[in-house]
């Protein structure tokens, strides 16, 4: 399939979609997320175990296209809100495991569309944050609603009310991003951790992912209860991925899934 924002390359079990509008820093507009939209909805996302989204150039992702959205109605704003959050929704609830590999800048829809990933590795050199206040606005791909999910109110609001870009090492010791990486090598180390985990269970995997996101939006109680049916689900005879990983252990050998 052709896009005309993105470039698609799978490496065995590992996908690397790169945002391929350098010239804008990969700004995010109506094109770019109709490109994401189709690429998520593809064939492409079911024959991975891992994703990785990048961005070509010096940014991950600078933010929205401001250019773009200067003569934005009142309507034309919540429309552009409501598609971008769509499409993060996407991305967030693919059920393979999605890492952003954060190259550069990473500010406004950039980082937002980073929170919507499960994990986050950073450039030493990157540079993250929430800038809206500075144009009178605020995030609108549910970015006050990840970040303080992820950080904390306290952080987030910090964050989000001063509006300033954060390092990577600060990011870091927030828990916004979960490994740093020495600039040249962002998305080589990428793929070795996207490896690692591609060499997991694929059903263990799907069900992390479900258990953390759906276990955020409950109460801790029942968020439990469903843990423990899943787990005791995985132990019905059909569960093939449980009965390979346990022999394997037992058998002193890796599994294969």
């Amino acid at each position: 399939m052709k896009y005309n924002y993105l470039k698609f390359e799978k490496r065995d079990r590992i996908g690397i979609l790169t945002l391929d509008r350098p010239k804008a820093l990969n700004a995010l507009n109506e094109e770019v997320f109709k490109d994401l939209t189709c690429f998520l909805e593809s064939e492409n996302v079911n024959d991975i175990r891992v994703l990785i989204i990048t961005g070509e150039g010096k940014a991950f992702i600078a933010g929205a296209d401001i250019k773009a959205m200067q003569e934005y109605s009142p309507q034309n704003a919540y429309d552009f809100s409501e598609t971008g959050k769509r499409v993060f929704d996407l991305i967030a609830n693919l059920e393979i495991p999605v890492i952003a590999a954060i190259n550069g800048f990473a500010l406004g829809g950039g980082l937002e569309l980073a929170l919507a990933c499960d994990i986050r590795v950073a450039s030493e050199k990157a540079r993250l944050g929430l800038p809206e206040v500075n144009l009178g606005l605020i995030p609108g791909f549910n970015g006050t609603q990840r970040l303080p999910r992820l950080v904390g109110a306290g952080n987030a609001m910090y964050l989000m009310m001063l509006g300033e870009g954060i390092t990577a090492q600060e990011a870091y010791n927030l828990g916004v991003v979960q490994k740093l990486s020495e600039p040249d090598l962002v998305l080589e180390d990428t793929i070795k951790l996207a490896e690692k985990i591609a060499g997991k269970s694929p059903n263990a995997l799907r069900l992390v992912k479900e258990m953390v996101r759906e276990g955020l939006e409950l109460n801790s109680k029942d968020a439990g209860k469903m843990e423990s049916k899943e787990f005791g689900r995985l132990f019905k005879e059909d569960q093939k991925e449980r009965e390979e990983g346990v022999n394997a252990f037992l058998e002193k050998r890796q599994p294969n899934w």
